[in-house]
């Protein structure tokens, strides 16, 4: 019974192929979210500023600037958790997607930059404890 509730947890299984077809939408959209999250390092000082000052009347030029990448980074994330794909570390742009092997889910890893999906790791183990692709039968 563990191995149902193992799989149901995950919506979407994901073949190394299937996987791999999703590395060019997967490295726009994770592009786009470090470059909101640049914006929003650039600008945080200016926002807390702002913040700070709200009962005054203050107000932020860069406020706009904020607003729009904080949405950024959230309508990407959205995009990618609702392809399947689990979000592990946005600054390293590190992902798994779960993958049925041997009758038990394990995670397919991969990371922005690489250019295909080499690695996996148990569920309960992760970027550190990745294994090569030959060792996945």
């Amino acid at each position: 019974m563990a191995h149902d509730d193992e799989y149901a947890q995950h919506e979407r299984m994901f073949t190394l192929s299937e996987a791999n077809r999703l590395i060019p939408q997967l490295n726009s959209k994770l592009t786009s979210i470090q470059q909101a999250k640049a914006v929003l390092s650039r600008t945080k000082e200016d926002i807390k500023k702002a913040s700070a000052q709200a009962q005054y009347g203050g107000g932020s030029t860069v406020g706009h600037l904020y607003i729009l990448g904080l949405q950024q980074v959230s309508a990407n994330l959205q995009a990618i958790q609702e392809l399947g794909i689990l979000v592990k570390d946005l600054d390293l742009g590190l992902c798994d997607f779960p993958h049925l092997r041997e009758g038990r889910v394990v995670y397919l890893c991969w990371k922005l930059g690489e250019q295909e999906i080499r690695w996996w790791h148990e569920t309960t183990t992760g970027y550190k404890d990745r294994c090569p692709l030959e060792g996945l039968a």
